[in-house]
């Protein structure tokens, strides 16, 4: 069985390369960078489910003014199994970023061109990839008219390049009926060029805004204003100094193994040198390791705040712009076994749990408690100029999610 699942995948690569195609052709990028949403590109995969599989299809929508539809897609399609009690998901996500300058690319992002057994396009690797791998996994036990252990649960969701807010967020909160069976998770939306990567934890993620408020005055004058600035860097300062302090366990599982908080987005103040500011404004991403609390990270903030606002006689005040508190997938997990067990022999790679800082949808999932991973064989070329995925690669990774599916009750 193994050989003619093979065969059929790597007979299907013309298919494999026009749903690509397809795909690539439908910008599918948020309001917040610019675009119109995912609402023709997840009418052109519906189309090409509708014509090609038997797969039951359902579409699960999320209200958005901002788009033309009025609604942000959320694509389902299901594969029954002999348990329907139980299901196996395989999640991937329909949105892109924007191409950025165009004089970097060499062929149109919007328009698919085929070199030298790579794809080049916007969206060919994140998240198509992993998207047309498991289509045509999926696919490929219909076609040998075999019925997985468990229902097998295709997600195409929205929103996943700028916080999911239209996408697995909503889903588990407007739609929690679609989860009632539970299950385990592959998320192919991160990994290594050789496919030994299995991530199984997440940093928990937490943006903050500081505002400094202090009082402008002209230069020559300091003693009768407060500048903001200079108490501004002097919290940037506290911030990354003693946050790392207070934080310092170390996970070697991620790498680096402890918990960041980097001051990066800094705005602009006054627009003259010899005026003191009354405000500033910077930001910090913070990486969190899950053995910590994001609340206790925002009480420590908090304090150093206060110790700077006696200092200097001036205010801060905060915003969040992201909390996303984060939990691990356990290495003995069956979900992690079966994985490891098939990279083995199916490809001949050792696979390696690791952590990583950045979130994938696999967060939201792990918050619910569900075994999730997130693994593909990527060559890492997301959000650059000449974006590709390796065709070799979209196939092999199909054999792997076909096993899957097939081991899911293990």
């Amino acid at each position: 069985m193994k050989e003619t699942l093979r065969n059929w995948l790597y007979e299907a690569v013309p298919q494999m390369v026009e749903l690509q195609r397809l795909l690539t052709a439908h910008p599918a990028i948020a309001p917040e960078s610019g675009g119109t949403g995912e609402g023709k590109k997840a009418e052109a995969l519906v189309g090409w489910l509708a014509t090609h599989t038997p797969f039951l299809v359902e579409t699960y929508p999320v209200k958005d003014d901002r788009v033309p539809e009025g609604v942000r897609p959320n694509v389902l399609a299901t594969i029954p199994g002999k348990d329907r009690r139980r299901a196996f998901w395989i999640l991937t996500h329909l949105d892109v970023v924007p191409p950025g300058d165009l004089s970097q690319w060499k062929t149109d992002p919007f328009g698919l061109e085929e070199h030298e057994g790579r794809l080049y396009g916007r969206g060919t690797e994140d998240n198509q990839q992993g998207m047309v791998s498991s289509i045509f996994a999926a696919l490929a036990l219909c076609k040998q008219k075999i019925t997985p252990p468990l229902d097998l649960k295709l997600l195409f969701v929205s929103d996943e390049e700028v916080g999911s807010n239209y996408g697995i967020k909503a889903l588990l909160k407007e739609y929690p009926d679609l989860f009632r069976q539970g299950g385990s998770f592959l998320v192919p939306d991160g990994g290594s060029p050789d496919g030994s990567i299995i991530e199984i934890a997440e940093k928990s993620l937490l943006w903050v805004k500081f505002i400094v408020e202090g009082k402008q005055v002209h230069a020559s004058l300091p003693h009768l204003g407060k500048n903001a600035f200079l108490a501004g860097s002097d919290l940037v300062l506290r911030l990354t100094r003693e946050l790392q302090k207070m934080y310092a366990e170390k996970d070697l599982i991620f790498d680096p193994p402890l918990s960041t908080f980097s001051p990066t987005k800094k705005e602009a103040n006054v627009p003259n040198v010899n005026t003191i500011p009354g405000l500033d404004v910077f930001y910090f991403d913070c990486r969190v390791l899950p053995c910590y609390s994001l609340e206790d990270v925002l009480a420590s903030m908090d304090t150093i705040m206060q110790e700077v606002e006696r200092e200097y006689g001036i205010t801060v005040k905060r915003e969040i712009l992201q909390k996303n508190e984060s939990a691990s997938t356990s290495s003995s997990s069956p979900l992690v076994k079966s994985l490891k067990t098939i990279l083995r022999e199916v490809r001949g790679i050792e696979g390696k749990e690791v952590g990583i800082g950045g979130n994938t949808v696999g967060v939201f999932l792990r918050q619910r408690g569900w075994d999730t991973v997130v693994w593909s064989t990527l060559e890492e070329r997301a959000h650059m100029p000449n974006e590709y995925c390796i065709i070799e690669n979209m196939v092999k990774d199909a054999e792997v999610m076909v096993h899957l599916m097939l081991r899911a009750d293990s």
